[in-house]
């Protein structure tokens, strides 16, 4: 393998950003691994719970009597813009920390990291667009509906895509008007420090507006869901997490916003010519994609009895000839799982799996050569019942679960079989019948035939949370309160 380059300069000893200053940690730093070779690549600053406060305090401040609100839509638009000029101009050096960070290989870049500076552009496109709208209905008068921003924002998100989500929710809360504290994962917390950094240097967003904090632990970290200055929560993570988000913020009735994890289901119609470019797409959308950390990924693939030997055989191939690999190598088709821990629960997923009846066709366990660093081979597993363990729980590896149906009617019985709902997909020759299909999953969105959905709203039913990100200025108004004003004729 070549020489792998170092990391960039955005990988550095940061403090904690709070009211527009660096803060020292209270509570000390604590060590950031490079998942690929389990070596520290920094340590982050252990925010304590009073200085978690702090910045609380400062973007209630920034709300409250601070020049943000003052700006209007085209002042936050124009510091928008600023933020995703230099965030695309400084994408390489975002590239470099989300190798050595979470393992982002090549094949992943646009999505990780060069999409968020074109998403900082479109959200100051939508801060303009936001005005009142009048409507009319029954009654004297006119009514004036008008969006407005919520307050304070806290912004919890997640290690597999740290900079994307970091710099999506960042972006509609402060194109909504609002104020935040972000807290990126522990595992991934220089992504959300680095963002702040950015924004110091190269945006005219007033102090107190964005605010990052990093604590490791979760006395601290729950206080941005239960302390009353916070206005809303926008939390992306597992389903479990954002459970318990919704019990802490139940007291003070917090607005919410969750994305959570899915199980999701894609469906390969009998009528469908399987090409090996859908095969691969296949792999990616339901295995490989982030060596399986995206909660998006279709999980479970239902096969007719008529395709399922062909496709498993052809799928097994293309998983068995994935280069898996440290993520700075430009070969490297998959990287590492996040943690040790997580590659742990993922091999005890499949080895139940196996004891519960399954039968392994590809992977399984640490590739050949890599010793080091937190790997996984891509993973296939066949006569996978629909109750079991492994088509019920989010994996969130690089397994995919092949499961047969017997008809369309059976195929949607089985994907409906779960507690989520966030994803989904149906293959077939018959678009109308595949989207007729589509149309009866219970799940946020669904792609029909690879394609999936463009700027829509994002989100899920059931344990896959509520409330939808993006798709246009409905995005915006997850963070904004509506108010109807009555005005006379």
């Amino acid at each position: 393998m070549a020489e792998l380059p170092p990391p960039g300069p955005l990988l550095d000893t940061y403090q904690l950003y709070i009211g527009g200053s660096w803060v020292e940690p209270e509570d000390g730093r604590y060590d950031d691994l490079d998942p690929a070779t389990e070596q520290i690549i920094g340590t982050a600053p252990d925010a304590s719970a009073a200085q978690v406060g702090e910045a609380i305090a400062a973007a209630r401040r920034a709300f409250d009597s601070g020049p943000w609100a003052a700006m209007g839509p085209e002042g936050r638009a124009r510091c928008l813009n600023q933020l995703g000029d230099a965030l695309l101009k400084h994408a390489d050096e975002f590239f470099a920390l989300s190798q050595a960070e979470w393992g982002c290989v090549a094949n992943e870049r646009m999505m990780q990291i060069d999409g968020a500076g074109y998403m900082s552009m479109y959200a100051a496109q939508l801060a303009t667009q936001l005005t009142d709208e009048p409507i009319t209905g029954v009654g004297a008068g006119t009514t004036l509906l008008r969006h407005e921003p919520l307050g304070v924002v806290s912004i919890l998100t997640p290690w597999n895509f740290p900079h994307c989500l970091n710099v999506m929710k960042v972006n509609n809360a402060l194109a909504a008007g609002n104020t935040v504290v972000l807290k990126p994962s522990p595992l991934t917390p220089i992504a959300g420090l680095a963002l702040a950094r950015i924004i110091d240097e190269h945006t005219d967003i007033p102090p107190g507006v964005v605010n990052v904090v990093t604590p490791s632990g979760i006395p601290a970290a729950k206080l941005l869901t239960t302390d009353p200055r916070v206005d809303m929560i926008s939390f992306t993570g597992s389903s479990a997490v954002g459970c318990e988000v919704m019990r802490t913020a139940g007291d003070s009735m917090k607005r919410l916003l969750l994305e959570c994890g899915g199980k999701s289901a894609s469906i390969v119609l009998d009528d469908t010519q399987v090409t090996d470019e859908m095969l691969r797409q296949m792999l990616f959308d339901c295995c490989s994609l982030h060596a399986g950390q995206a909660c998006i990924l279709h999980s479970r693939l239902l096969l007719p009895d008529s395709l399922h030997d062909d496709v498993v055989d052809r799928l097994v191939a293309l998983a068995r000839a994935v280069k898996v690999g440290d993520p700075r190598d430009p070969e490297t088709q998959m990287g590492p799982l996040i943690s040790a821990a997580q590659r742990d629960r993922v091999q005890a997923h499949v080895d139940g799996a196996v004891d519960e009846g399954a039968k392994l066709a590809a992977g399984g366990g640490r590739p050949a050569g890599l010793d080091v660093g937190y790997y996984f081979e891509p993973t296939i597993l066949t006569d996978v019942d629909p109750d079991s363990r492994i088509a019920q729980e989010e994996v969130f590896g690089p397994v995919l679960s092949v499961l047969r149906y017997s008809d369309d009617a059976d195929a949607v019985a089985i994907a409906n079989n779960s507690r989520y709902g966030l994803s989904g997909g149906v293959w077939g020759g018959d678009v109308d019948r595949a989207v007729d299909v589509a149309r009866r999953l219970r799940t946020g969105q669904v792609a029909v035939n690879g394609v999936g959905p463009g700027d829509a709203p994002f989100g899920g039913f059931k344990l896959s949370g509520f409330g939808r990100e993006s798709g246009g200025v409905s995005g915006l108004h997850q963070y904004m309160e509506v108010k109807a004003i009555g005005i006379p004729a």
